[in-house]
């Protein structure tokens, strides 16, 4: 079975959920920037957690299905219709051979991603099928979808059957914009008052954000050291704050060194939050022990375990 995308949207890519582990050679984990919404709409139409979906970026795709398909979107709503027909989100939904899927603008988040029974076949890089556009590697030709691109479908293995996200779940799950974080290595580089102002202030996701990192609009936050140490290694969701003092939310494909002084690292467990702010979006930060991270990381998994969270 294959795909053929009509019209690509804003920045649509094929992403699973990363490759880890590569940080020493250079490559950043990648993988959906909302993992959540991909692993449940891959449970929805039957596929592992891991399997490879497309990740649109605040406006979607057009997508025709010559031979049908078993689809299910997640994330933001971006006002999806099938052939004319609204289609619901968090949902299986079967295609007939023929019909075209289209989206438009999101209405919520900054991420839809659009999961198909079988999974997206491409070539692995790294033992993932992310897309990695800095490297230019995984994924499709290790590049955003194009119009008249051809995507092939992995192979059926079970028949239709209509599975829905329970609302409860849906609730539980929803993106957050008080982002929980913990102390960063650097910490101590800014002053008391500095962190008060990280802490007490609120902040504008920018225009120049992307996968590599969110630019944040502000109270700039000054640093002892003047913003700039030996370069060290970075890690996902760690806040730096570069000369000017203005935080930075380094994202799924950050550089995996960095020589600014990190103030915080926001949890595991809002990661997924982080992955559905939009340009323009406000946002503040709430600082959590170690051992309040760790937990709230582990009742998030447990929810995610949870037989009765997809119905169907």
């Amino acid at each position: 079975m294959q795909i053929e995308v009509k019209s690509p949207g804003l920045f649509t890519t094929v992403q699973d959920l990363g490759r880890e582990g590569f940080g020493p050679m250079g490559v950043s984990a990648s993988g959906a920037g909302d993992p959540i919404a991909l692993r449940l709409g891959n449970r929805l139409v039957g596929n592992a957690d891991g399997t490879a979906g497309l990740e649109m970026t605040l406006l979607g795709g057009t997508f025709s299905f010559p031979h049908g398909a078993v689809v299910a979107l997640t994330g933001s709503d971006f006002a999806a219709a099938l052939d004319g027909v609204r289609v619901e989100l968090w949902a299986s939904v079967r295609i007939s051979p023929g019909q075209t899927l289209s989206l438009g603008h999101t209405r919520s988040g900054a991420r839809c991603y659009l999961c198909v029974h079988g999974g997206l076949a491409v070539e692995p890089f790294l033992g993932s099928a992310s897309t990695h556009i800095l490297s230019g590697l995984g994924g499709f030709e290790g590049r955003a979808l194009r119009k008249a691109d051809m995507l092939n479908v992995g192979p059926k293995t079970e028949s239709f059957r209509k599975r829905k996200l329970a609302q409860w779940g849906r609730e539980a799950l929803a993106p957050r914009k008080l982002l929980r974080v913990t102390s960063g290595p650097q910490a101590d580089c800014f002053r008391e008052s500095s962190r008060q102002l990280f802490y007490k202030g609120q902040y504008r996701v920018a225009e120049e954000s992307n996968r590599m990192g969110l630019r944040l609009e502000g109270s700039p936050i000054p640093a002892n050291s003047g913003g700039e140490m030996i370069t060290e290694g970075v890690s996902l969701g760690a806040i730096q704050v570069p000369e000017g003092g203005l935080p930075i939310i380094l994202f799924v494909e950050q550089q995996t060194t960095g020589g600014y002084p990190k103030i915080a690292n926001v949890i595991s467990a809002d990661l997924p939050s982080v992955g559905q702010l939009r340009p323009r979006d406000e946002i503040r930060f709430e600082l959590v022990g170690w051992e309040t991270a760790r937990r709230l990381l582990q009742e998030q998994q447990q929810l995610l375990a949870t037989k009765e969270l997809v119905l169907g």
